[in-house]
């Protein structure tokens, strides 16, 4: 078994959970059988919800909150219906407006806040139960519920003092005591004092052997625990970006990447790194042998695998750019807004479709706005890209920092030319000068009216003076050494030979 650790999943995921999703179906193929362990909390929305949005299947995924019931992670079944089977002889009122309810209850402010999955189906999420105005206690769901918070007021607010967890007989598993940051977890036979040490119970119950494979996608607040209690299991980091500082790093010092410092300290218990390219593969090698005088076992496998090519069903659109992140402040979204506004000068027709979901939407909205090219860039939310990318010329990208680019790697596989600047690692990997797009120059500090004019001249010389056709000739070419088969390959060995 191959067991894999993150933290948390979203609806606008990172390249981290996308990356996993890739992992589980190269390893569905190849007949290996994975396990996702996710050790956030979540509440505001059920887990296997955003797993299934991204590409997992049911039965892989384990919630660190639900492994010590009997509840697997599943879809929520729980119905208005059967919440209303609960009240008894209470008489109420109810109301709803969209995916929120609300059963309103005889007294002085008395109410249960209804939260549904959806706008059109009565499956319940979760419910908030209020006393005289004041929250007590929630209550989470699945087929039956899964967990109850309780709360009292404090300075004037809702304090979470407690959590219960149940099986589905409604039989007691275990409890979360919570002291604002401190928690204790309390089980029939057993304190567990720490959220991490959790992590540690969990893995040291999960009957790990010398046949069995943990790869930690994120350390951060688990990976020592989880070191502690492998036993025999080989174990795997997989490193998703820079993995140090360079500006902070001499001859005699390297500063590590804080993500992955503590399981570089650490070479010594872990059987593999991955790297996602070659070229970060050989600079960690170098680097370990100048600074930890190591030399541990570092393969390179893509973090992605493309099924096919994609080829466009009919012409794509004249001069259109495409690109795809999470909306946030470090993929500068709003640097590419800046310049396919100022290259709309020389090249009218030009359009910029953005894809993802983020915290930095509202402004990037407010910023198309103000420039007056609602037009031609759009923002075009969270979608399933596959067969998107081929409606477009190109593929524009502003990260200073990626690991691999999982986007770059799918723009590549519809035979898109890529723009963006020469870092590490992945524009570095998926462009070839001037054969199928750009590097741009890059420094930290760079001034800004330099790296826009290198932005918007190099997006005017694409459309205006390049032969396209022959840049994605080039690109799909570039690509074929990521589709499924050779990945696959590549794991085939990493697992054999671990």
């Amino acid at each position: 078994m191959i067991y894999n650790f993150n933290l948390g999943i979203g609806w606008a995921s990172s390249g981290v959970e996308y990356a996993q999703s890739y992992r589980a179906k190269v390893l569905r193929n190849i007949g290996a059988e994975a396990k996702f362990i996710f050790s956030d909390m979540f509440s505001k929305d059920n887990l296997i919800d955003m797993t299934r949005n991204i590409g997992f299947e049911d039965d892989e995924i384990i919630w660190l909150y639900t492994f010590f019931t009997d509840f697997k992670p599943g879809p929520v079944t729980y119905t208005l219906d059967d919440l209303k089977g609960t009240l008894g002889e209470k008489s109420f009122s109810y109301e709803r407006d969209g995916k929120i309810g609300k059963l309103i209850f005889e007294g002085d402010n008395n109410f249960y806040r209804v939260y549904f999955v959806n706008t059109e189906e009565d499956f319940v999420h979760r419910v908030e139960m209020v006393s005289r105005g004041c929250l007590v206690r929630k209550d989470y769901f699945m087929s039956k519920r899964v967990f109850s918070e309780y709360y009292a007021p404090l300075d004037g607010k809702a304090h979470l003092y407690h959590r219960r967890f149940f099986n589905q007989d409604g039989s007691l598993a275990y409890e979360e005591i919570n002291d604002d940051d401190n928690v204790m977890y309390k089980f029939p036979d057993k304190l567990i004092c720490s959220k991490e040490e959790l992590v540690g119970y969990m893995t040291s119950k999960l009957g790990l052997t010398s046949d069995d494979i943990v790869i930690i996608d994120r350390t951060t607040g688990q990976g020592q625990a989880i070191l502690e209690n492998v036993g025999d299991a080989k174990v795997g980091i997989v490193i998703h970006a820079d993995h140090f500082s360079e500006g902070a790093t001499d001859d005699d010092y390297i500063l590590w990447n804080n993500y992955y410092e503590y399981s570089f300290s650490m070479h010594d218990e872990i059987d593999f790194y991955i790297t996602a390219t070659e070229d970060q593969r050989k600079l960690l090698l170098q680097q370990f042998d100048k600074y930890c005088e190591a030399k541990p076992n570092i393969v390179t496998i893509p973090v992605g695998a493309l099924t096919e090519l994609k080829y466009p069903a009919g012409e794509r659109k004249p001069h259109s750019l495409i690109t795809a992140s999470r909306l946030a402040t470090e993929k500068h979204v709003d640097w590419m807004i800046d310049a396919v506004t100022a290259a709309h000068d020389r090249v009218p027709d030009i359009s910029l479709d953005i894809y993802g979901k983020g915290g930095a939407e509202k402004d990037l909205k407010e910023k198309i706005r103000s420039l007056g090219a609602d037009s031609y860039i759009r923002l075009m939310g969270q979608h399933d890209l596959t067969d998107v990318y081929t409606k477009y010329e190109a593929y524009l990208s502003a990260s200073t920092s990626e690991g691999f680019g999982l986007t770059l790697m799918e723009a590549i596989g519809s035979g898109l030319p890529i723009i963006g600047f020469d870092v590490r690692y992945g524009n570095q990997n998926f462009i070839d000068q001037g054969k199928n797009g750009y590097k741009l120059p890059y420094a930290i500090g760079m001034e800004k009216g330099r790296r826009q004019k290198a932005m918007v001249d190099a997006i005017c010389k694409l459309f205006t003076e390049e032969d396209l056709e022959k840049m994605h000739k080039h690109s799909y070419s570039k690509a074929k050494k990521y589709l499924a088969s050779e990945v696959e390959a590549k794991w085939k060995k990493l697992i054999e030979t671990t």
